[in-house]
């Protein structure tokens, strides 16, 4: 039978104490890791929210404003940058389809700039498309609204969403496509 003296018992315990923290420490790494993570997705998360919460408000103000010169009023192009005009307040006159869609687009672009000041679409670029249907005598348009920014991770895009030609196309570029079909009431 083996026995063991005091002395061959000195610092198991402080060997163990060191084990366990340097795994404690791995562990704590993985959960800062995990909450940065966390973070960029809510981040990203966000952005996608503000685009949609944009275009569906464009789309309504277009559906508000159903004319059959849609398609020449409201196709544009622009991004955060681009000058605003002065458009009739429209409040307190009466104004013409083509005022109403003027007053729309700058106050767009006005919340465009206001979310991009609080840093939840950087570098935007709006893409706004309708085209007529045929055969329905100019009452009836599909709508596509794309919005367009600058994210902070890069990824890579499928093909679909890389040939989408609004914004630059680039590895941090996200974009949202909202589609929809006006038909004219008057």
């Amino acid at each position: 039978m083996q026995s063991y003296s005091p002395s061959s018992k000195k610092g198991f315990t402080l060997i163990e104490v060191l084990i366990a923290f340097i795994i404690l420490s791995f562990g704590l790494l993985g959960a800062i890791a995990l909450q940065a993570k966390a973070k960029q997705a809510s981040f990203d998360s966000m952005q996608r929210a503000a685009a949609v919460a944009l275009g569906n408000d464009i789309i309504q103000r277009i559906r508000a404003n159903d004319t059959s010169q849609l398609g020449t009023l409201y196709k544009q192009t622009f991004n955060s940058q681009t000058a605003m005009k002065s458009a009739t307040t429209c409040f307190s006159n009466s104004c013409s389809s083509a005022q109403i869609a003027l007053l729309d687009i700058e106050q767009w672009k006005r919340a465009i700039r206001a979310r991009e000041n609080t840093g939840t679409l950087d570098g935007a670029t709006v893409c706004i498309n309708p085209s007529a249907i045929g055969g329905s005598g100019g009452k009836a348009f599909n709508l596509e609204v794309v919005v367009s920014w600058q994210g902070r991770q890069e990824f890579t895009a499928n093909k679909a969403t890389g040939d989408i030609k609004c914004g630059t196309a680039d590895k941090r570029r996200r974009l949202v496509v909202l589609t929809s079909y006006i038909y004219l009431r008057s």
